[in-house]
């Protein structure tokens, strides 16, 4: 049977975690090594990290820092941030990445998409997006949030699972930080659209939210906040679900 992920998020700013509302108000939230070796342990099926300021401030892959997680973690690791090219990859590949995370260049150069995927298997390659709610749509944004881009999310998500997308990081920027629970307006209308794959991310504020986008049918689910603020952990998560009937990957 196939079980549903969930999947601590490690938005990483110049060696630290950090985490905000909205992409702003950022407080430190401890070291991510640390926390990607606590995590795996407690039971993530997944590890997601995310240079949020590398292709903000042009600044070169961290791959020590991988290397270092990737030597206590033996749950797949996804990395992004800041990656422009096929080397990059690589090398975040060697370092110990499992799969990859493109947003900003993804945007800018659709077909590095194609060309990580013809390599390394579309299963490597996971495009993540940032959207926000236009009107009566949502628009694609780009370099954490801060540039708003020509792609409406429906133009965007097909054009990218056509270029072999493997996975979606899908991100509510109105949700992110929130813990006001997921978007699921906008997850379900992606859902919809395309085919892969979907991470749902942005607004887990307790259990009830986790609960909720599970029952709606989102089988992958981002956390940051409430791990990291230490409102719970994921052997409790993990627990309650089973409680209310929800199953999830264990033991753990």
């Amino acid at each position: 049977m196939h079980l549903p992920r969930i999947i601590p998020c490690l938005d990483v700013r110049h060696g630290r975690v950090v985490k905000g509302v909205n992409f702003l108000d950022l407080i430190d939230s401890g070291d991510p090594v640390e926390l990607a070796t606590a995590y795996a342990t407690q039971g993530a099926d997944e590890l997601v990290w995310l240079d949020i300021v590398a292709t903000v401030e042009d600044l070169e892959l961290a791959t020590d820092l991988i290397r270092r997680a990737r030597a206590g973690v033996d749950v797949p690791l996804t990395v992004g941030g800041g990656i422009r090219s096929i080397r990059q990859v690589e090398a975040l590949l060697e370092a110990g990445a499992d799969k990859v995370s493109i947003n900003s260049q993804a945007l800018a150069q659709p077909n590095l998409i194609s060309a990580v995927a013809r390599r390394w298997g579309s299963q490597c390659m996971v495009v993540a997006i940032d959207a926000q709610r236009e009107g009566d749509h949502w628009q694609v944004f780009s370099h954490g949030g801060r540039t708003r881009t020509p792609w409406t999310l429906k133009a965007w998500l097909e054009r990218a699972e056509g270029e072999g997308a493997g996975e979606f990081l899908l991100t509510s920027m109105d949700a992110d930080g929130t813990r006001q629970g997921y978007d699921l307006a906008m997850l379900n209308y992606a859902r919809a659209i395309v085919h892969r794959p979907l991470i749902a991310s942005g607004g887990a504020g307790n259990i009830d939210d986790l609960e909720d986008a599970l029952r709606h049918g989102h089988d992958a689910l981002l956390l940051a906040s409430i791990l990291h603020q230490g409102d719970t952990t994921l052997p409790q998560i993990k627990s309650e679900l089973r409680n209310r009937g929800v199953s999830v990957r264990w033991p753990i």
